[in-house]
Formats: structure tokens, C-alpha cells, sequence
């Protein structure tokens, strides 16, 4: 294990994929959520390829035994994907981003309903928190009836909020599937299903792209590919609990890319609801790396045999 090079490697996938989603909010105006879905699916299945070939896994990275699974979790990620992806002709990057860190906290909630697993009081009490942050973040788009708000900017707030409820509900499929497959073929089945689930959006407003776009989304993709193999090797390189804290760094690479590319200027609010969702969900993970500790210290105490 090597931890700075675990943290390393996630820093450089949150870049990654935050650079992605800001070529795909440069072409949102004119390129519809599904069509930009298919480049970013279908673009990076090459770079998964040349990476498992690398790996020597080829042969062996594609093969499933749970293909129904694997179905499932595309299913419930190409909409989270599609919905978040249609939220940035909306909202502003980092706004987008503070409100897709409401998918670890329902993912905790969606955990103990689908998978058994148990949640104490300090996690439910983290999770209030985290929804209250991103409360304080969304209820500014949502006041629509007194006419404050752009009832566009309301679609896009709802859009984050769904993308947020189906990501967490493809990472219980992810635990699900972790069990029997590998992380290559994870990632892999992912990019195939989601480029073609895409293409039932075909028939709903695509459009030729212009060479810049088309150069933007095709990108995005390549980059989107680096991105999960970045992502991937961070995990071999480190545990868990050690890197997961940096993926709250997007919000960072957010509030740049908004501010120097789209002339975005975040708000108090959306900073402060923000801050509480970070923090709520830097304190899970916290307490997750307490509690791993304690187990391990656990197991090493125990008389052999026992």
C-alpha cells in the first residue's frame, strides 16, 4: 500500500472528472443530455480496453458471471449520469457539484434498506446534517411560486437531486456486484450498457454536433475513461477510508472551472449549504475509519482459533 500515491491518483481523477464535466456544460446549450451521455460512455470503452490490455486482463476483464447485475447498476447510472449531465445547462458547475454530494448520503440510507447494513445514530445524524446543507443549497432554486427563481434553474435542482438518488442507488448495486465481479469488468460493463441505453434518447432531439463540440464531447469521454482507471488505481494503491475525503476536492476544481471558463460566482448560501454536506460526509468516512480501526484491533486480540 502506498497512501500519497493513492491520494495522488484520486486527486488527479476528481480533476479529470470535473474537467469532463465542464467540456459537457461548454456544449450543453446545443447538445442534449443523451446525446453527451453516448460520447462519454461510448469514447471511453477504448481507453478501459488499452488499460486492460495493459493490465494483461483482456481476456479475462470483460467476462461476467452476473450480467443481469451489471444491467442494472447501467440502468440506474446512465440516468443519474444523463440527469446530472442535463442539470449543467442549468446551474452553475459548482453548484451542480454541491448538490451530487447528496449520492454518499443516500447511498448510507438506500445501504440499510436494500443491503442490511447497519446504521448507527452518529451516521443518521451525519446524514440530517448532509440534507440539510443541501437543503440550504437547493431552496433558493426551488422558490418558484413567488417568481425569485427561474423555473429552469428549479428543473436543474430537481435534475441534480434525481441524478443524486440513482447514483447512490448504482453504488448498492456496486456493493452487490463487488462480491463476484471484478473492478474491470465493473467498470467496463458500465461504459458498454450506458452507450447503449443512451441511444433510447436518439429519437428525442439529437443533433449533429460542430467540430468544437464534437472535439469537446469526444474528449470528454477519453477523459472520462482516464478518469475511472485514475480512480480504480487509487483504490489499489490505498484504503478506502484514507482517499475517499478527497473527492470532496472537486468542489475546489468546481469553483475554478466556474469561475475562469463560465464566469460563475458562487453564493453565500451555496457555500455554506456546501461546507455542511462536505462536512457531513468527512465525518462518515471518519467515523468508518474509527470503526475499521477498532475491528482490526479486534481481530488481533482474538486467541487463535476462536
Amino acid at each position: 500500500m502506498n497512501p500519497l500515491r493513492g491520494i495522488a491518483l484520486k486527486l488527479v481523477s476528481v480533476l479529470l472528472f470535473i474537467t469532463m464535466s465542464a467540456m459537457i456544460k461548454a456544449t450543453s446549450d446545443h447538445v442534449p443530455a443523451g446525446e453527451a451521455v453516448f460520447f462519454r460512455s461510448f469514447f471511453a470503452i477504448p481507453v478501459i480496453l488499452i488499460w486492460l490490455a495493459w493490465r494483461h486482463e483482456l481476456k479475462t476483464g470483460w467476462r461476467t458471471s452476473n450480467p443481469f447485475g451489471h444491467l442494472w447498476r447501467g440502468l440506474v447510472g446512465t440516468a443519474s449520469m444523463g440527469l446530472g449531465f442535463g442539470a449543467l445547462a442549468y446551474l452553475p458547475l459548482p453548484e451542480v457539484t454541491a448538490i451530487g454530494y447528496t449520492a454518499p448520503l443516500l447511498t448510507v440510507i438506500f445501504a440499510a434498506m436494500f443491503l442490511g447494513e447497519q446504521v448507527r445514530a452518529f451516521r443518521i445524524t451525519c446524514v440530517a446534517i448532509g440534507m440539510a446543507g443541501v437543503l440550504i443549497v437547493v431552496w433558493p432554486r426551488l422558490s418558484v411560486l413567488d417568481g425569485s427563481t427561474n423555473p429552469a434553474e428549479a428543473l436543474g435542482a430537481i435534475m441534480v437531486l434525481s441524478s443524486a438518488v440513482f447514483a447512490a442507488l448504482a453504488q448498492v448495486f456496486v456493493r452487490k456486484l463487488v462480491q463476484s465481479e471484478q473492478t474491470a469488468t465493473i467498470v467496463f460493463w458500465f461504459s458498454v450498457n450506458a452507450a447503449l441505453l443512451s441511444l433510447v434518447t436518439l429519437p428525442y432531439g439529437w443533433v449533429i454536433p460542430t467540430v468544437e463540440e464534437a472535439a469537446l464531447l469526444i474528449t470528454a469521454g477519453l477523459i472520462g475513461g482516464l478518469g475511472q482507471i485514475f480512480l480504480t488505481s487509487s483504490y489499489r494503491s490505498a484504503d478506502a477510508s484514507v482517499i475517499a475525503p478527497f473527492d470532496y476536492a472537486s468542489m475546489l476544481f468546481a469553483l475554478l472551472f466556474g469561475w475562469f471558463f463560465f464566469d460563475e460566482v458562487p453564493t453565500l448560501t451555496m457555500l455554506a449549504g456546501a461546507a455542511l454536506v462536505i462536512s457531513a460526509g468527512v465525518l462518515i468516512i471518519w467515523r468508518e475509519r474509527r470503526l475499521g480501526m477498532a475491528r482490526a484491533r479486534q481481530r488481533k486480540a482474538m486467541p487463535p482459533g476462536t
